[in-house]
């Protein structure tokens, strides 16, 4: 597993916290894996509710429509620095 930022261990908690996966601890989310289909798991309404609590904590919009939302949403880490580009302090 590759090792995660601390960015990526605060994103991995958010998912693990929005989406109420409790049999699964952030630590065990790989952040190169693919979050939807053969890796974490997660479908569209998983996205959706991922990206309102994403919009609650880090105060922007991820849009159902944006184009970019594949590669936003391919794994932890692409997330994570999606994050990091775009939160509101």
């Amino acid at each position: 597993m590759t090792e995660m930022t601390e960015q990526e261990r605060e994103v991995a908690q958010l998912i693990v916290d929005a989406l109420n996966l409790d049999d699964l601890n952030a630590e065990d989310i790989d952040p190169q894996e693919p979050l939807f289909r053969d890796g974490l798991g997660l479908d569209s309404i998983d996205a959706l509710e991922l990206a309102l609590a994403i919009s609650k904590r880090y105060g922007f919009q991820l849009k159902s429509d944006d184009e970019h939302n594949r590669q936003v949403f391919a794994s932890l880490r692409s997330l994570s620095q999606h994050i990091e580009q775009n939160r509101v302090d």
